[in-house]
């Protein structure tokens, strides 16, 4: 792997220690070139209660990895885990900064009834 993937996975794997002592579920990101994902991983770690990315066939072709993309699948997430009885969750940016893509989704996310 590249130097810049490992620092990033190693800020990554920092963030989810702290995480993990708070024990509630995490609302993970992973952003690709193309795509942007988003789960709700339970406080264990062990289980999905929740998913939504732009490679989803109702939102394939309509958005791309892009803020306007990121926003939708941080409403999307937001519903889903508000169906699901999740609304407290530690937001897990997978050593990404907070900022673009990233932040789109967050907002997107709180303004949808999620708390972080």
């Amino acid at each position: 792997m590249s130097k810049k993937n490992d620092a990033r996975l190693r800020r990554a794997r920092r963030g989810r220690m702290h995480i993990l002592e708070l024990e509630t579920p995490r609302l993970c990101v992973y952003r690709s070139p193309q795509h942007i994902y988003a789960q709700i991983i339970s406080a264990a770690g062990n289980e999905i209660q929740a998913s939504a990315s732009t490679v989803e066939k109702d939102l394939r072709g309509q958005f791309r990895s892009n803020q306007a993309g990121a926003a939708e699948i941080g409403r999307l997430i937001a519903e889903r885990a508000k169906a699901k009885g999740i609304e407290k969750v530690a937001f897990d940016r997978s050593g990404y900064k907070y900022h673009g893509r990233v932040k789109a989704l967050a907002d997107a996310a709180r303004e949808g009834g999620l708390q972080f």
